[in-house]
This record gives C-alpha cells, sequence and structure tokens, in this order.
C-alpha cells in the first residue's frame, strides 16, 4: 500500500448512510474532476427521460423523488463520467508487462478508453487499429475455427436489452450456444433452482409489496453495500414497525443503523434508524439448518393445532408437502443447532416472527446463492415461504437483490447456455436460420475449455471476466492459450492484461453517454430485479468520436463474420426500433407491444406467473422440494478448518475498486486483509494486526496460497472469516461449484492458516 497513506483499522461506530455517505459522493465528483458535470448526470439517473443507473438493479420506487440514486451510484457514474483519459499516448508509454504490475485500483483510475486497440507481440504494447480493421481481424479468427464451439461469448450484466438480444441471435447464428455469463458467478442458482420449486427463476415481488409485508427477512445479503437505495424501503418499513430479520455470518453496519441522506430531518439532528430487529448470526453454511429449523417449528405448532400452516394454499397449489414434512421432522435440534451455529430458541423465535406476518418478503443475496448447493439451498427458502402462502399476495414473496443492473434482462432476452427448445424454434422462425440445439458453455466450463485447447477465440462484452473467475493462476493461463481475445469496455481492466496472441480493446459509449446513430438518437431498455422494463437514455455526449454504442459493434462483428446472413445487421446498427419488435416476436407472452408499452416513464412489468398464483412447472404446481440433510457444502474432516466467504468492500463494485478502503467495516488503505472471530484468533495464537497466509483444502493435488494477509478482530461466526474479493479468488479451485448452475462456491471456501513469508506493511489498530 501507500507510504503516504498507511493501513489503518479504526472500527466504524456511526449509522450508514447520512453525512458520510453524502461526503463520499461529493468526494468521488471531485476526485474525478466532474463536479458540475456528476451533480447534473446525478439528476438525470433513474428518472423518466433519463439513464439507468450502470451500478446495481434495484428498482426505482413507485414515486420517484428529485435525487434517485445512492453513493455507490454515484461513484459509477462518476467514475464513467471522469476527465481521466487512457488514449494511444498512454498505451506508448506501458507496456503489458508494466500494466500487469499495477493494482486494479490504479487500472481504474487511469480513465475512459477512448480508441480501439490491438495488442502488438513485438512491443508488448498495444497500438492503435482503426475499427474497420478491428472487425475484420474478429471476423477471420472465428472463421478461421474447426468448430463454432471453439468460442466463447461473454456476457456482462450492464449490457442492454438490445444488444443482448441481437448478441445472442449473432452467436446462436454462427452456430454455437458458449454463453459464459456473469450470471454464472452469482445468481444462477435463482434462475436454475428456482424454477422446479415455483415455475421460474426471478423474484417474485414489486416495489409496492415493501409498502404491505408484515415481517421482512434479509439473508445473506449486504444492503448498504450492495444495494443501497434498499435501505429506503428497509427504514420505511421499521419505521411502520415491521419486524427486520437479519440472518448472516457478518454484522453489516447499514442493517444495525440507517440515516436516510434524503431524509432533512435525520440529516440535520444526526438522527438514524435501527434496521435489524433480530440479528442471527449464523456460520457460514449455516442457512439451511436455520431454514429447515423454522419449517420444524411450523411442523411442529401445527400438530399442536395452531394455525402455522397455511393449509387452504398448500391444497390448492402445491404438491410435496408430505415428503417435506418427514425430511425436515427427521432432523433434530441438537443437528440444527450445531450445524448453524444459533441457538433452538433464537431460531423457534424467528419461526415465530415468521408464523405471526401474514405477508413476509425473504430478499437474499450471494451469501445463499454462492454455496456447493446453492440451488438446493433457494428450494428450501422457497419451502419455507410456500408453507405459509406468501406469494400471489401483497407484501409476500422471494426476492433476489441481484447486483448488476440488467443482468437480469440480458438471460430474459437470450443469453443462456441452457436455452429451450421453444425459444430456439421462434429464433429459427423469426430470423430464418437453425439455432444449434446442443447446450453452450457456462463460465467453469469456459475456462476449463480454454485450458483443454477447446476453446481458441475468447469475446467479453464487458466486464472483467477474467479477475472474476475462481482459480486465478490457472484460468490467467487458460486465457493467455488463447489466438484472439476482445474486451468491449468503458474503462482498462486486467481481461484486457492477461489475453491471446491477439488482442484487442474496444471502447464503446457509457450508458450515461447519449448514442447518436444514422437515424437519428436511440435508447435502450433495461430490465431491473423486480422484472420491471425501463428506457434508459444517456445525457453525456461520448466520451470520444471514436467510441462505438455496444450494438453497432455486435452488429459489426456479425457482418464481418457472417457474410452471408440474412439478418437485417445494418438496419439494427442504427434503428433500435426494430430490435424491440423483434425481441416481442421471439418473446410474445411477456414483450408483446414491446415498442408501445416502453413509451410508459414509468416502463413496465414483465409478467412472473406466480404473482398470479400460476406455476409454470410440469405438474403445474408449486413443487415442495427435498433436499436431505443439513449440510450445502463438503464436509472437511480437520477441526482446523475455517470457511472463507470472499465478499466486496464498501468502496468496490465487482471488481472495479473506487478505493483501498472499506468504510463501514473500519478497513482503510488495504485490501489484503482477513475478517476473523477473537475465540477463531486465540486458537490459532494471533492477535489483531498478525499477518498470515491462507491454504485451501484441496483433492486435486494443486496448492493454492495467499500470503500476506492481515488480521482482523470483527465480530464475524465462530469457523467464518472473510476476505476481499478479487484478491482471495486464487483460493477457490475451479472446480468448487453448485453442480446444478456451475456458480462458485465463493462463500465457502475451506481454508487453513499457515506461517507467512511475506514482509507485509503493518496495520494500525485503533481502539
Amino acid at each position: 500500500m501507500s507510504k503516504e497513506k498507511p493501513s489503518e483499522f479504526k472500527p466504524y461506530h456511526h449509522p450508514a448512510g447520512g453525512w458520510g455517505a453524502a461526503g463520499a459522493t461529493a468526494k468521488v465528483l471531485m476526485e474525478q474532476s466532474v463536479l458540475v458535470k456528476g451533480s447534473r448526470g446525478l439528476l438525470a439517473m433513474n428518472q423518466p427521460g433519463g439513464f439507468k443507473c450502470p451500478s446495481c438493479a434495484f428498482p426505482d420506487p413507485d414515486h420517484r423523488k428529485t435525487l434517485e440514486f445512492c453513493e455507490n451510484g454515484a461513484k459509477a457514474l462518476a467514475h464513467e463520467a471522469t476527465k481521466a483519459r487512457v488514449t494511444r499516448d498512454f498505451f506508448a508509454r506501458h507496456t503489458v508487462t508494466e500494466l500487469m504490475q499495477k493494482s486494479d485500483y490504479w487500472l481504474e483510475m487511469q480513465g475512459r478508453l477512448t480508441e480501439p486497440m490491438r495488442y502488438d507481440a513485438a512491443t508488448d504494447k498495444y497500438v492503435p487499429v482503426a475499427w474497420d480493421d478491428a472487425f475484420a481481424m474478429i471476423g477471420r479468427h472465428l472463421q478461421a475455427l474447426d468448430s463454432p464451439h471453439q468460442a466463447e461469448f461473454y456476457t456482462s450484466g450492464r449490457t442492454a436489452n438490445e444488444t443482448a438480444f441481437l448478441y445472442s441471435i449473432f452467436v446462436r447464428e454462427f452456430g454455437t450456444n458458449n454463453f459464459p455469463d456473469c450470471s454464472n458467478m452469482c445468481h444462477e442458482p435463482t434462475s436454475r433452482g428456482l424454477p422446479p420449486a415455483i415455475g421460474v427463476g426471478k423474484g417474485t415481488i414489486v416495489m409496492a409489496d415493501f409498502e404491505h409485508a408484515e415481517a421482512i427477512f434479509v439473508i445473506g445479503q449486504n444492503t448498504g453495500t450492495n444495494s443501497p437505495r434498499m435501505m429506503t424501503n428497509l427504514v420505511e418499513a421499521r419505521k411502520r414497525g415491521v419486524p427486520i430479520v437479519l440472518i448472516n455470518p457478518m454484522p453489516e453496519r447499514a442493517l444495525i443503523r440507517f440515516t436516510e441522506p434524503q431524509d432533512v430531518l435525520q440529516m440535520a439532528t444526526f438522527g438514524s434508524t435501527p434496521i435489524s430487529s433480530e440479528f442471527v448470526h449464523v456460520r457460514i453454511g449455516g442457512d439451511l439448518a436455520i431454514f429447515k429449523g423454522m419449517m420444524r417449528a411450523l411442523f411442529e405448532a401445527d400438530e399442536q393445532g395452531e394455525r402455522a400452516l397455511d393449509l387452504e394454499f398448500i391444497a390448492r397449489h402445491t404438491a410435496g408437502l408430505d415428503a417435506l414434512r418427514a425430511d425436515v421432522m427427521g432432523c433434530s435440534w441438537a443437528e440444527i443447532t450445531k450445524v448453524s451455529g444459533v441457538s433452538e430458541e433464537q431460531i423457534r423465535r424467528v419461526a415465530e416472527i415468521y408464523k405471526r406476518s401474514k405477508a413476509t418478503i425473504i430478499c437474499y443475496g450471494m451469501g445463499l446463492t454462492q454455496h456447493h448447493e446453492g440451488s438446493r439451498l433457494l428450494q428450501q427458502l422457497a419451502n419455507l415461504l410456500l408453507l405459509r402462502g406468501n406469494f400471489g399476495k401483497p407484501g409476500a414473496g422471494i426476492a433476489p437483490i441481484r447486483g448488476h443492473s440488467n443482468v437480469q434482462g440480458d438471460r430474459t432476452v437470450g443469453i443462456d447456455e441452457k436455452p429451450t427448445q421453444i425459444y430456439l424454434d421462434r429464433v429459427r422462425d423469426a430470423f430464418g436460420f437453425e439455432p444449434p440445439r446442443a447446450h453452450g458453455h457456462h463460465v467453469v466450463e469456459a475456462v476449463e475449455a480454454m485450458e483443454a485447447g477447446t476453446a481458441r477465440v475468447f469475446i467479453g462484452m464487458g466486464g472483467n471476466f477474467i479477475r472474476a473467475v475462481p482459480d486465478t493462476d490457472r484460468s490467467y493461463d487458460a486465457m493467455r492459450s488463447l489466438d484472439l481475445t476482445v474486451g468491449i469496455a468503458t474503462k482498462l481492466n486486467r481481461g484486457h492484461l492477461v489475453h491471446g496472441k491477439d488482442a484487442l480493446i474496444l471502447p464503446v459509449v457509457a450508458r450515461s453517454e447519449i448514442i447518436r446513430t444514422a437515424a437519428g438518437e436511440q435508447f435502450v431498455t433495461i430490465e431491473d430485479a423486480m422484472a420491471n422494463v425501463t428506457a434508459s437514455r444517456g445525457v453525456f455526449e461520448p466520451v470520444s468520436e471514436h467510441v462505438l454504442p455496444e450494438t453497432e459493434i455486435v452488429c459489426r462483428m456479425a457482418m464481418a463474420t457472417l457474410p452471408h446472413s440474412k439478418t437485417k445487421w445494418a438496419e439494427y446498427m442504427v434503428d433500435y426500433g426494430p430490435i424491440r419488435d423483434k425481441i416481442a416476436e421471439v418473446y410474445p407472452e411477456i414483450y408483446a407491444d414491446f415498442s408501445e408499452k416502453i413509451k410508459n416513464p414509468k416502463g413496465f412489468h414483465l409478467d412472473i406467473p406466480p404473482r398470479r398464483l400460476v406455476w409454470t412447472t410440469p405438474n403445474g404446481k408449486a413443487n415442495f422440494l427435498v433436499f436431505p440433510g443439513l449440510e450445502v457444502n463438503p464436509v472437511v474432516a480437520d477441526p482446523a478448518m475455517l470457511r472463507l466467504a470472499t465478499i466486496r468492500s464498501h468502496d468496490q463494485y465487482n471488481t472495479t475498486i473506487y478505493s483501498n478502503s472499506d468504510r463501514y467495516r473500519g478497513v482503510y488503505n488495504n485490501r489484503l486483509v482477513i475478517f476473523m472471530n477473537q475465540d477463531d484468533m486465540k486458537d490459532r495464537g494471533l492477535e489483531s494486526g498478525a499477518v498470515i497466509g491462507l491454504e485451501t483444502y484441496s483433492d486435486d493435488g494443486v496448492r493454492r496460497y495467499v500470503d500476506g494477509l492481515t488480521v482482523i478482530d470483527y465480530p464475524m461466526s465462530r469457523g467464518a472469516i472473510a476476505g476481499y474479493y478479487p484478491e482471495l479468488n486464487p483460493l477457490m479451485p475451479l472446480g468448487f461449484f453448485d453442480e446444478i448452475s456451475g456458480t462458485p462456491a465463493a462463500k465457502s471456501v475451506p481454508v487453513k492458516v499457515v506461517a507467512s513469508v511475506a514482509s507485509a506493511a503493518p496495520i494500525r489498530i485503533a481502539g
């Protein structure tokens, strides 16, 4: 870390939000030299006629305020609107080898990409390339493959619906379903685990449900950092006396106390609102035991004659209750408390909160999805909701709190490595070619294909793929074996430096910038985490005359690769209206009259059948699904084993690092830290500030080790530790993932403490 900014741990005792958030917003606008421009942009963010926040996927409220953004949204905009530029002169000054030595934060701070660049192996530098030459290079490489399946087409969640839809058509006309996607690394268990239970792989609530809920559960999700605008809903619910139950291995500041930055009275009086009415300090991987404990408490109450179950709902809408009851009642309270790390008394207490509520929302994040059995874990969450009939009524339902803006929309419009046959038939009928029918690769399979030499080309539509995936060293080697890598992006990142023999960086128009084509100004559409689709129109001038809209890049890649295609790429490149018409043709049930509906400034909701108590499962019912046992991760016999959860700091969005600090957790100028329970520290003879290494338990013969990590005494649950992603990705084996979804189990990596050989800079521990 920088000598000018020594590392420090200083516990944060203030409420989250409030003046801290306001100050951080002003600071980032000034750091990026966009105080006036950024302020103007914030007024247009998440407003009708403006652009959708490029950060998280949380929906807009039904009644918008003048300012409808959060601290993290302001950071995302400031870094997108920054005055800093990565020009040809920048690349002329730095070899790729030199840039690889820089931190992710340093790379982020260099600013916006301004023109297309090509890697030159002779100089180890990126050099300018004409757009036509770049597309010709892509076309040559793709056409030279022995099979279309030798190419991998990655998509970031920030890609708009129109672009994602055309990207899916281009790739399928090329001949493959290889669509590794950022969903594979986060909420894929939602997409794969929920459909057998409720018929859809999405959340079932809308924003208005928060106003009617009688209880809200937040599980495995750090709302104040990952979806700060949701805090407004929690504050309003808490003020109405709604109990909010937080289940997490580490307490998060925003879910303890929060000050609304837009509440003038609270800001003026330095007031705040307590958020969680009950904090359940679960062990990592212990959520399943809590769910089964709550269900057991309900079944016991039902046997005693209480109205603990909604028997009318169950009889009319569900199947499989008897098998679930037998499984749950077969789990003893002793086993439940041992695996969860939570007392029977507390589990019964939160079950009582749930039982008394006539309408309950359960929100969850990657603390549930990123486990070895994440998909089946979510099915148990659905079981819990079904027992009380918490679907299809105001104030009730399941709410996956997704990360990337439009990560859900990309999936809806075709970015899916396992497409349905119905969808493929409609693509055939709408575009006049026969799409491939075999399933393609998800993220882990894509890396394995690179490693095996069966993948030769990688095209990344946004994102920072190689920094996000597990098994860093192994994945780097796999990526470097490719013939061509293409990064389509707004900012320089590690993915452009870990590249194939040929490599391109293609800069795009950002979400906040105006899209102009020969047909005039265009807008794109975004689907939020509650399936509401809205228009997004940029307000800034593009960063450079040499950047292109993502949609044009897709069309021109297709034209260079598929010279005999009958698809109207040249038309779609300039007019986005016909793209939306084609989306409606392929998805008539949810996107009928797309072009008309999107004229509504508030957008429109896609149909989610469980909201209507319709279950699009094979048996037409919502299904109670049995998951025997209480463990969601493989058991490691060594009692010294700790479960590592990789987490984001408050000054980070996915792999984008805004600073090396984490205000709410009290960490400053250091990202190589480990949060550890005091008793776990004592067992290992450690004190706060000690420097350690971590080694992964793995049976594949590969030693995975990260050194130079500073231990911080933090109120983690016993046996659980946490540290920052992506720095700790080298500890995640590529093969440690949820079998149903392919999602890496990043929230439960088995590790042990080993001696450090690093000479890490000391961290000052404040009181």
